[in-house]
């Protein structure tokens, strides 16, 4: 039996919710907030590390339902299990698969770097995930036109390690690539020719992308078909 469990919905990047909500259907007596899609990232960890796990996917019916919801410890999803441990918050189980893995750096400096590199990623997953759920229409023009600005810290950190020819931190991978890499595909759909002015980003992305254990998740039919933002017509 593999030894992780993901639960979480069926959607890879932003569910769209007009203003960050989702009614529930009439008579349920409650409303469904959908959440950024936060569980990619340690898909292709676990791909890329040769990890098995079991997905557990939660529909919008069972979620209304209540129980689940209920039994979470933040009353939202992901759920990620390892063995008997069981685990909320996105970042904190890629922090914990990247210390049970090795993936956090060689030393206390690299593994700041790494969590400075997440924050960094965190804080632009949180602008697209607005921009998604929040006048995607009006905003998107702007947000495209700006991201650029937001993205060039990642080429600067590259360029500062090996002149770009390695990873985000160091000369070894950290869940923090998976977290980077996750964001820039998704921004790849969004707004394609997004990094044709950072050349040391889009090679990054070619060059992982190209890990074999990891081209072939990011080719397989459950990464393909899973929606990269929910619903949403990008």
């Amino acid at each position: 039996m593999p030894p992780y469990t993901i639960v979480y919905f069926p959607a890879r990047g932003v569910p769209p919710a007009p203003r960050g909500r989702q009614r529930a259907p009439m008579g349920t007596g409650q409303t469904l907030r959908l959440l950024p899609g936060r569980c990619e990232a340690m898909r292709m960890l676990l791909a890329d590390q040769g990890q098995d796990w079991k997905e557990e996917v939660v529909t919008k019916d069972a979620w209304l339902q209540g129980p689940l919801k209920a039994s979470c410890l933040y009353g939202q999803l992901p759920k990620f299990q390892d063995g008997d441990l069981t685990l909320y918050q996105s970042n904190a189980i890629l922090r914990h698969l990247g210390r049970s893995l090795g993936l956090y750096g060689k030393d206390q400096r690299e593994a700041a770097l790494v969590d400075m590199v997440n924050d960094g990623v965190e804080d632009l997953r949180r602008l697209c995930g607005h921009l998604i759920r929040h006048n995607y229409e009006k905003d998107k023009a702007q947000y495209v036109e700006e991201l650029p600005g937001h993205l060039k810290p990642f080429e600067t950190l590259l360029a500062q390690n090996q002149g770009g020819q390695a990873f985000i931190v160091g000369d070894q991978i950290s869940f923090a690539d998976y977290s980077l890499l996750d964001l820039l595909l998704n921004h790849q759909v969004l707004a394609p020719g997004c990094l044709d002015s950072l050349p040391l980003l889009s090679a990054y992305v070619a060059r992982l992308s190209a890990r074999p254990k990891l081209k072939a998740f990011l080719v397989s039919p459950e990464h393909v078909n899973r929606p990269v933002f929910g619903a949403r017509k990008i």
